[in-house]
């Protein structure tokens, strides 16, 4: 077997940015994504979110590719949360997302950010923050809904 080591931070948010992912949802999706993770061999370190999207820090499994473990995670969790009845109007996740690698020594800021997203939004909203990140990297505006 192959031995890969690559974090990845992923970004998703909810269809037409809907903001369904209040508590006590947000405590759900979140246990059953890192629940389903488990069981599907990836390394889930962090998961939350706030209204409107989720973050992830995980390790990319060594026969996955970033878009083939985020289609397990985003179309399982929102399959499970439809056949429960989670969200009273369906739980659809946006097509795009977000993914980076992140490196060894960033692991800890990272985790932190995940972690804090309840203060950190109320400064800035996803999409303010979004922007503002993309456009750091010097790329034009994109869509990410």
């Amino acid at each position: 077997m192959s031995y890969i080591k690559i974090w990845v931070h992923a970004v998703w948010g909810t269809k037409n940015r809907e903001p369904v992912l209040k508590p006590p949802v947000l405590e759900q999706v979140r246990a059953h994504i890192k629940d389903n993770a488990g069981k599907k061999g990836i390394m889930l370190d962090r998961i939350n979110g706030h209204d409107d999207h989720m973050h992830a820090l995980m390790l990319l499994k060594n026969d996955y590719s970033i878009a083939k473990q985020m289609q397990l995670l985003k179309g399982e969790s929102s399959y499970w949360a439809n056949q429960i009845e989670l969200v009273k109007d369906g739980l659809e996740w946006a097509d795009k997302y977000f993914a980076a690698s992140v490196s060894d020594d960033k692991i800890d800021f990272v985790r932190a950010y995940i972690d804090n997203q309840q203060v950190h939004h109320q400064k800035m909203t996803f999409m303010e923050e979004y922007r503002h990140f993309i456009l750091s990297l010097g790329y034009k505006e994109v869509d990410f809904g």
